[in-house]
């Protein structure tokens, strides 16, 4: 079974950054695609932007040019840096992995809380 932990969240002003980590352990498994999703009070959760094990990528249209995702194969890890902070940004930013073992599955990290102040 895989399972992912997250780091990075906190408090930031408007205008700053943070750096988000997920890694996945476990043992048997091959990472498809790693993201990146968010859930703001009263909101949905969205997707934020995801890379696929060939590296293509997409991102929401409200984080272009502000937000970059990239993976680390070797750590089975993946990074979400943010930058130009907006208060709009602030939600649980959780990291979920598209991954086969045996049969293609999908999880989810526990989340991490992201606040940007005005």
């Amino acid at each position: 079974q895989v399972q992912l932990v997250e780091s990075g969240g906190g408090l930031v002003q408007a205008g700053g950054s943070l750096r988000l980590s997920c890694a996945a352990s476990g043992s048997g498994f091959s990472i498809n695609s790693m993201g990146w999703y968010r859930q703001a009070p009263g909101k949905q959760r969205e997707l934020v932007a995801r890379v696929t094990n060939s590296g293509s990528t997409d991102y929401a249209d409200s984080v272009k040019g502000r937000f970059s995702i990239s993976r680390d194969n070797a750590k089975n890890t993946v990074y979400l840096q943010m930058n130009s902070l907006k208060p709009e940004d602030t939600a649980v930013y959780y990291c979920n992995i598209g991954y086969y073992f045996g049969s293609y599955y999908s999880t989810w990290g526990q989340g991490t809380q992201v606040t940007v102040s005005s």
